[in-house]
């Protein structure tokens, strides 16, 4: 075996199964190493397919099955039994949160698809446990709680489990995880037990998540991999078996049968690593683009310098599902070899995204159909022809039809490509994949187009390739004089020892492949790291051939509920009787919406929030909102929301802190009794808290339509009544949700009092819940801003409106006109974000944007009645932590079109929705409108200088 060198890859597709035999070792020849390939029908069971390909491969190359030295499998087998809800193949899950009193009013499953959720839930409790940001401890892990659960899972017979902990991934001292693992296998032998941490990373319902699908399906998990092991032992095969992974590695068989997930989206991962294979790209100082290019779609990656393909967004959506683990950053298309030519009404054409696909050989104009496809155009354009066809049949097609036509294929690639790339620089592209004789030898943005041979099976010889790695995820504190540098270097050694340890690497064959460092907003002296070391798999390395599995069972879908009725947006009416505003679920989606617009890319996204209303909700409580005017002068109305950052909340989530620092500083000021309640700040994940807070849950009072700011702001005493008044901040309490809780009785200066609570919220995990002076109801009929929630609404069911009628690039017009026409608000400016740049100071996030404007043939915004600002040039967008201001510049000309304490939202113009500095990133397609602010913020010399950029300073 340590002579063996020979590699056998295998891509199971929807249609084919495609094999390869190579030599890694002989890359750089003619032939790249590859001795045999061939493809075979994908089988119902995957395994016969799978088995009936290798065998091709091994008698056409006749080799010795003993110089094979590793066989790796590509399969998006796992995937497909959640897609389907086969409950044949998912096991209910029991889920253990290490949470302490967090996380309890969003439990698991909050974001599920219903018919997934009635699939695989099986129990959920709560338990002592859990790390703050900082790594230290929330609390201690309890045995007889965890003993406790483990009872209850035993009622109800489940055989999987999910354990998960606040922070777990950052835990390295405490390992609650696995000591809960350890109890939970002494009380329940045999159970199947997942360890969030081993699944994702930092973003705590997300990787809940993926770690609950990934428990769903680990009995059927070893049911296949034993079955692929016999295919080889079959073949007298005795290497060992790994599996793709989806960040372009591979994995043991023996550790996929304890997380398959890793290989839900493996194929595009491979097709990026055969192509840079293919075409000897290695390490390469710049970023590469591979299209891979089918019958019906064309998927677009990129491969990075490190050798790996670029991972996408910190959360994505699985099966409905939305999960933080690692997954390729691929951008699909509706074009390929098979999609369908049409001519438009104005002379325009469009290609694709429908397709003929498989029955292109059918169906197309040169194989004698009665359909123009991408293929004809093609033939024609680059002058070529195809095996099979008949030439002769395409004299029907004009030189417009072929001229406009192909130009249109090359334009939907452009822009595909635009919509994936990370700078302006023109880059090579990798074509592989069937339909990619589609594609023309110039494209805008394209450095070089490279197709190489054997491009067919570059799935395969992805998979054959591919390296093992290993990533370490943590959060380091820099205090007291800790250098960064010696930190990092102590971190990328922790790496490499990792993945020779744990994944088997030959030690002289590592690298560091990747390191990330992200600055943790609003916590000062924090540095989250993510280190990725790689290598080549210790082929010497015995492999343990385990016994096999009977684990058989009837195929049966389940049965899926009918689809409830949903109300049209224009059609529904809130609830609204006597002057009070009864909250339903539809009234709190829209006001999700619209206070991320409302945010101005800070605030914090609203998701969890909506998250915990919703189940609110759900659980029969009631939450109303009346007119600020429905209230006396002299009627105390409470307010508050989450001071500090929103890295925080996204581990922390659903705690009780706003809720107890309300308590504490109504206790404090003996108004137990107050009126109402009011929204702080309407803008991001405020907006929402205060709905948690009046609800029947917790303080059972009417919430106004009002709030003191408008928008969203990076300080609390940039509030409306700070701009009017003096002094009426403090008292103030802060509370983390665990019993710990400061009343700041009174300070200097209401800046002083925002600075003092900020530096105690840094020493209580970064995330506290805020509560200012209870304010009498003439202050707020005077300074409050008005009809916060019902402008929220109102951008929210425009939002809505445009998705459900497919209008998004409609979404800034009706905006416009629902908050006051184009006297209150203006389209600034359209194009891509070119530019991204951020840095952390002083717990705040600073950075900007710069959009670059649409060329005229790449514009894909309709036309209104409602023009833009500037159609030309860019738009440098500076923010701390909410945009400050929007920069136009043309002709080396620049001009100011909106400021603060004016709203400026970004929206993108796919989804229709506002994107906050989390979601900046190169190529997105925006829109950036301006909103004018209340006239408290301008109404006086204090207003304009904490409302406007002076304060930003």
């Amino acid at each position: 075996m340590q002579e063996s060198r020979l590699r056998i890859g295998i891509d199971v597709g929807g249609t084919n199964t495609d094999c390869v035999l190579l030599d890694p070792t002989k890359q750089h020849t003619e032939s790249r190493g590859i001795i045999a390939c061939a493809k075979s029908l994908t089988t119902p069971d995957i395994t016969t397919g799978i088995f009936t390909v290798m065998k091709k491969v091994i008698e056409a190359s006749q080799v010795k099955t003993d110089k094979i030295a590793i066989v790796t499998i590509g399969t998006t087998h796992f995937l497909n039994a959640i897609i389907e809800r086969d409950v044949s193949r998912l096991d209910k899950v029991a889920i253990i949160r290490l949470s302490s009193n967090f996380t309890r009013s969003i439990p698991p499953f909050s974001d599920f698809p219903q018919d997934l959720k009635d699939a695989i839930y099986g129990y959920h409790g709560f338990v002592s446990g859990g790390l703050q940001i900082d790594g230290s401890l929330i609390s201690e892990i309890n045995e007889e709680e965890i003993i406790q659960q483990c009872e209850e899972i035993k009622k109800r017979k489940l055989i999987s489990v999910v354990i998960a902990g606040v922070y777990s991934p950052l835990d390295t001292k405490y390992n609650q995880e696995y000591k809960a693992r350890e109890i939970v296998e002494k009380h329940l032998p045999g159970v199947r037990i997942v360890c969030s941490r081993d699944v994702g990373t930092i973003g705590f319902l997300e990787r809940e998540n993926a770690s609950i699908l990934n428990a769903s399906i680990l009995r059927f998990s070893e049911y296949v991999i034993q079955s692929f092991k016999s295919a080889l032992e079959n073949l007298g095969l005795k290497c060992p078996l790994y599996l793709t992974q989806n960040d372009g590695t591979i994995i043991a068989a023996k550790q996929v049968k304890k997380i398959p997930i890793v290989t839900f989206s493996s194929g595009p991962t491979n097709s990026i690593l055969g192509a840079a294979y293919l075409s000897q790209v290695k390490h390469s100082k710049s970023s590469i683009l591979v299209a891979d290019v089918g019958g019906t779609t064309t998927d677009i990656g990129v491969l990075l310098p490190s050798g790996f393909p670029k991972q996408a967004s910190a959360y994505l959506s699985i099966a409905g599902v939305r999960v933080n683990y690692a997954m390729p950053h691929v951008h699909t298309i509706g074009l390929g070899g098979g999609s369908i030519v049409a001519e438009q009404a104005d002379g325009s054409f469009t290609v694709g995204p429908e397709s003929v696909g498989l029955s292109l050989t059918k169906n197309a104009l040169v194989f004698g159909g009665s359909t123009t496809t991408a293929t004809d155009v093609a033939l024609l354009a680059k002058h070529i022809e195809i095996k099979g066809g008949d030439m002769s049949k395409l004299t029907c097609l004009s030189e417009n039809t072929i001229d406009k036509s192909f130009k249109q294929i090359q334009l939907n690639l452009s822009k595909a490509i635009d919509a994936i790339r990370t700078s302006p620089v023109d880059l090579p592209l990798i074509l592989v994949g069937g339909g990619s004789m589609v594609i023309g030898d110039k494209i805008d943005g394209i450095s070089e187009i490279i197709r190489p041979t054997y491009h067919e099976y570059a799935n395969a010889i992805g998979a054959a390739v591919a390296k093992i790695a290993s990533v370490v995820d943590t959060v380091i504190s820099l205090e007291g004089g800790i250098s960064f540098e010696k930190v990092l270097e102590l971190k990328k050694q922790d790496a490499i020892e990792a993945i020779i340890k744990d994944k088997g690497a030959v030690r002289e064959s590592t690298y560091i492949a990747d390191v990330t460092t992200l600055p943790v907003q609003c916590s000062t002296n924090k540095v989250r790291i993510i280190i990725k070391a790689a290598g080549e798999v210790d082929l010497t390395k015995a492999f343990e051939l385990h016994n096999r599995d009977s684990i058989r069972s009837e195929i049966k879908k389940v049965v899926k509920p009918e689809a409830t009725f949903q109300t049209k947006v224009l059609d529904y009416k809130p609830d609204i009787k006597n002057g009070i505003w009864n909250i339903s679920q539809t009234d709190l989606k829209w006001f999700s919406m619209g206070c991320y617009v409302l945010g101005c890319a800070g605030g914090g996204s609203p998701q969890c929030e909506y998250l915990e209303v919703r189940n609110i909700l759900d659980e029969g409580y009631e939450i109303k909102i009346q007119d600020h005017e429905a209230i006396g002068d002299d009627d105390i109305i409470a307010w508050g929301g989450i001071m500090g950052s929103p890295a925080v909340s996204i581990e922390r989530l659903g705690g009780t802190d706003t809720v107890d620092a309300l308590a504490e500083v109504l206790k404090f000021t003996h108004n137990e009794d107050c009126q109402a309640l009011m929204c702080l700040e309407i803008g991001g994940a405020n907006g929402l808290q205060s709905l948690i807070m009046a609800s029947s849950k917790y303080f059972n009072k009417p919430l106004l339509d009002c709030d003191w700011m408008g928008r969203a702001y990076p300080t609390y005493y940039q509030t409306t009544l700070a701009a009017h008044t003096t002094g009426l901040l403090a008292p103030a309490a802060i509370s983390d949700g665990v019993g710990n809780s400061l009343i700041l009785t009174s300070a200097n200066s209401d800046v002083l009092t925002d600075v003092i609570l900020r530096a105690s919220c840094g020493e209580m995990g970064s995330r506290v819940g805020y509560a200012g002076r209870p304010s009498e109801g003439h202050l707020v009929k005077k300074f409050a801003v008005k009809n916060s929630y019902s402008l929220a609404w109102r951008i929210g069911r425009q939002i809505a409106y445009c998705q459900e009628t497919n209008s998004t690039d409609q979404v800034a017009d009706r905006i416009i006109e629902e908050v006051g026409g184009q006297s209150s608000a203006k389209k600034l400016f359209t194009g891509k974000i070119t530019s991204v740049e951020q840095k952390l100071y002083k717990g705040h996030s600073y950075g900007q944007i710069v959009i670059t404007a649409f060329d005229a043939e790449d514009q894909d915004i309709s036309s209104s009645d409602i023009p833009f600002v500037e159609t030309k040039g860019t738009l440098r967008v500076p923010y701390k932590n909410e945009i400050m201001y929007a920069e136009h510049e043309f002709d080396s000309k620049k001009k100011i079109l909106a400021s603060v304490p004016d709203l400026i939202s970004v929206i993108d113009t796919q989804s229709g929705q506002a994107i906050g500095v989390p979601e900046f990133k190169y190529g997105l397609r925006v829109i950036v409108i301006g909103i004018a602010g209340s006239d408290l913020w301008s109404d006086c010399e204090k207003s304009r200088e904490l409302g406007g950029l002076k304060a930003f300073k």
